[in-house]
């Protein structure tokens, strides 16, 4: 079977890179898509996201782009607690193609993002100074949790030298802007090693060796205990091979919930009050690798290891000991040289498990049986089992579109076509969270949640667990067809220019609305004709309705719903979203927050204006003129034949 595992590197970069360079842009605009393209893929942020900060340009103070990552709350599962998780500012600095100049670059860039942030830069632009004034801001209010990461984009991988840097500019940055502040880098190759489950050829391969006191149980199995300070020195050598601590949960069911919920904290509240009993309190953790090879002084090198179970645990350990550890300072404090004592004694139970070259069943049934908690559902495990895989399968057999699952995996795919000509040549894709999102706003109504939040709509969140349960009446849960009901009207949408860069302001931030009023308003014409809108109906019916041969009933739909977005967020209009009561009284008219509401136009008495708005235009979609047809019975038409 030909897989993406087959692209190499050097393919997989070109077609990465072809996106940004596409219509001849200028330097700085390649800068721009070059830094979004990467902290996009890296961090699956949403394009129009207002958090997401551009100041590239004349006195942008070192900053080409940031953005806050607010660790939404969520729910964790059953048995722990709802709570917030800290924020985290990402400082981007660009270095595509020749902007980068090695461990020079990095040097003055640090320098110069790191005066600014201190207030030590005059002469900035009045973005930088508006993202500055919220940077401080951020500053003052900053909770242990909470992290400025300065990042560094760049096309290839740092050199040894270059990853040196980086630690001196950390100390002379948490020197001068205190420990909330960190540095690190991504590259091309931080998404192309996420995209892969494995390497391309051995020698690639990352090798990294744990010391521990372990016991054979059987030929695939090592059982024994790493030390706490043991351990921190793994994940250390981790993030410095591959730049990208989270690479090591890449086959985790959750990635880490900071300091969410009973658990967490009862981890963090040992690692720093009692450390030495650290193996007393805790499961363990389980990791699973290629391969496991004796090294030296008793070292076992792990190859390819991925933390299967233990996230939370290994995160939280980290965590204590970067604070501690790593903070700089060449005397001694008698009460961190007490604590270090008591972690060297502190140990993590740990298993690692060979799966060999092909292990990838394996490995997940290793996932799942090792996290069978009560604070893990059974719907964390679907990227690791059968759905996301037969979905991706089906678009590809039925409707050849290429489904991604993983960020990264479209443009590996099409490097791949590339190279194997004899292989299918996808012109369509779509990605599989993107989707989810457009369904819960859709079908659900979830507009506001899905504009706002990623957290409800990942495996195990709330709106994720409604859109997999079967309800109204439907005998069968969310399947293959709503998935690609909710692609043909993402590619519907695409033609009204939705997004951060809309011409038109009313289409900047309005993409999950508009799913939300097109579904409605189906869903209005299909109660007047007596077909229940139960999920699976809706479905049914905007497949047919969005067949080529219904072009002019699915524009009667789509003209209407767009007409609803861009008068409701017209001032002066009668329906105008700009004098509904909680936008003045609630939200003080902060759009974007608004836009976020989880009741956004759900009801009479959230909504007013909008519910009256959307009553109109359904009124209106059944007047006749000239002798036609009204549009609410061409879209009938469409929909019963």
């Amino acid at each position: 079977m030909v897989t993406e595992q087959s692209v190499t590197f050097e393919a997989f970069r070109e077609q990465w890179l072809s996106d940004i360079q596409s219509g001849n842009p200028s330097t700085v605009e390649l800068g721009r898509r070059f830094a979004h393209k990467l902290l996009r893929d890296w961090l699956d942020i949403e394009s129009a996201s207002d958090d997401l900060v551009y100041c590239d340009g004349s006195g942008d103070g070192g900053i080409d782009i940031a953005y806050l990552d607010r660790s939404e709350r969520g729910d964790t599962g059953e048995g722990e607690e709802e709570s917030a998780v800290g924020h985290t500012w990402y400082i981007v600095q660009s270095k595509y193609g020749k902007a980068f100049r090695g461990t020079t670059t990095l040097l003055e860039e640090s320098q110069k993002v790191i005066e600014t942030l201190d207030g030590r830069r005059p002469k900035l632009s009045s973005l930088a100074e508006a993202l500055l004034e919220r940077l401080n801001n951020f500053r003052k209010q900053a909770s242990d949790n909470d992290r400025i990461h300065l990042v560094f984009a760049t096309e290839l991988p740092l050199s040894e030298d270059e990853k040196q840097v980086l630690k001196d500019v950390r100390a002379m940055g948490r020197e001068r802007l205190g420990s909330l502040f960190d540095v690190e880098s991504i590259s091309i190759e931080t998404i192309y090693r996420r995209s892969l489950e494995e390497l391309v050829a051995g020698k690639d391969r990352i090798r990294i060796p744990i010391r521990a006191n372990f016991v054979k149980s059987g030929e695939d199995v090592l059982v024994g205990c790493v030390t706490l300070i043991d351990l921190f020195g793994f994940l250390k050598a981790y993030r410095d091979c591959t730049e990208d601590l989270d690479q090591l949960y890449e086959r985790n069911v959750r990635r880490f919930l900071g300091g969410r919920g009973k658990v967490n904290k009862a981890i963090r509240e040992t690692m720093r009050n009692a450390p030495e009993r650290f193996g007393l309190y805790n499961n363990g953790i389980t990791i699973v690798v290629t391969d496991f090879v004796p090294g030296e002084d008793g070292d076992i090198e792990l190859i390819e290891p991925y933390v299967v179970n233990g996230c939370q645990t290994t995160r939280t350990i980290w965590e204590v000991c970067y604070e501690k550890l790593e903070a700089g300072g060449t005397g001694t404090a008698p009460d961190l040289e007490s604590w270090r004592n008591k972690a060297s004694q502190g140990v993590v139970i740990t298993k690692i498990v060979k799966v060999g070259d092909n292990g990838e069943e394996l490995g997940r049934d290793i996932t799942r049986y090792t996290n069978s908690q009560n604070a893990v559902r059974e719907k964390d495990f679907l990227a690791l089992t059968t759905d996301f895989r037969t979905w991706k399968s089906l678009m590809a057999e039925r409707y050849e579109v290429y489904l991604e699952i993983q960020r990264g995996g479209w443009d590996s795919h099409r490097a791949l076509q590339k190279q194997r000509p004899d292989i299918e040549q996808f012109t369509k894709a779509a990605n599989a969270f993107d989707l989810i999102k457009v369904y819960g706003s859709g079908w659900l109504g979830e507009a506001g949640t899905a504009f706002g939040k990623n957290g409800p709509f990942v495996p195990n969140g709330a709106i994720f667990k409604r859109i997999m349960e079967p309800v109204d009446g439907d005998e069968e849960s969310f399947g293959i067809d709503d998935l690609y009901a909710a692609y043909r009207l993402q590619r519907a949408t695409d033609s009204f220019d939705f997004g951060r860069g809309a011409a038109k302001p009313t289409r900047r931030q309005t993409r999950f609305l508009f799913y939300m009023v097109a579904l409605d308003l189906l869903k209005d014409v299909m109660t007047r004709s007596d077909m229940s809108p139960t999920r699976k109906n809706c479905t049914l019916a905007l497949l047919k309705l969005l067949d080529r041969d219904q072009e002019s009933a699915a524009q009667a739909l789509m003209n209407t719903a767009i007409d609803v977005v861009d008068g409701y967020l017209t001032e002066g209009t009668d329906a105008c979203m700009f004098d509904e009561p909680a936008y003045k009284n609630i939200f003080n008219r902060d759009l974007n927050a608004f836009l976020k509401w989880e009741k956004l136009g759900k009801s009479e008495e959230d909504c007013p204006r909008f519910r009256n708005l959307l009553a109109v235009s359904k009124f209106a979609m059944g007047q006749k003129a000239g002798g036609q047809p009204s549009m609410r019975e061409t879209i009938r038409t469409a929909i019963v034949s």
